[in-house]
């Protein structure tokens, strides 16, 4: 069960993140882009998600990862992810609720390059019961 005290709070990724060339490559081939002078707009996913992990995965908080199945994305975009670009990631849990059975929570993150906010996205959770 997820901790109902962690919703409003916002929690720090354990490590920094470094964008290579070859991940946009991989990424943008996966989805049959060709330019990857930038990375595709939904790349960040990449990021957030396998640090959405680490930190959901915290005993405080308390997400069973292997019950968990991504529902819905949305993103705002400050600048296009560059190779190069090192990233610090926040999770802020916005809303939790159960139904059927399922838990489903909402997490606001926030992917900053040093100072620079360059990704916000928003990610619909669901625990499966």
């Amino acid at each position: 069960m997820i901790n109902p005290d962690s919703v409003g709070r916002t929690f720090k990724g354990v490590e920094e993140v470094t964008v290579t060339q070859s991940q946009i490559d991989a990424f943008a081939d996966v989805i049959g882009e060709t330019d990857t002078s930038v990375a595709p707009p939904t790349f960040s996913i990449r990021i957030s998600l396998s640090q959405y992990e680490s930190i959901l995965t915290q005993p405080e908080i308390g997400v069973d990862w292997t019950r968990l199945v991504h529902g819905d994305q949305k993103f705002e975009i400050f600048r296009p992810i560059v190779a190069g670009d090192v990233f610090t990631c926040s999770a802020t849990i916005e809303t939790l609720r159960v139904a059927a059975g399922n838990e489903i929570v909402s997490v606001r993150s926030d992917l900053h390059n040093g100072s620079e906010l360059v990704v916000t996205s928003w990610s619909t959770l669901v625990v499966r019961g």
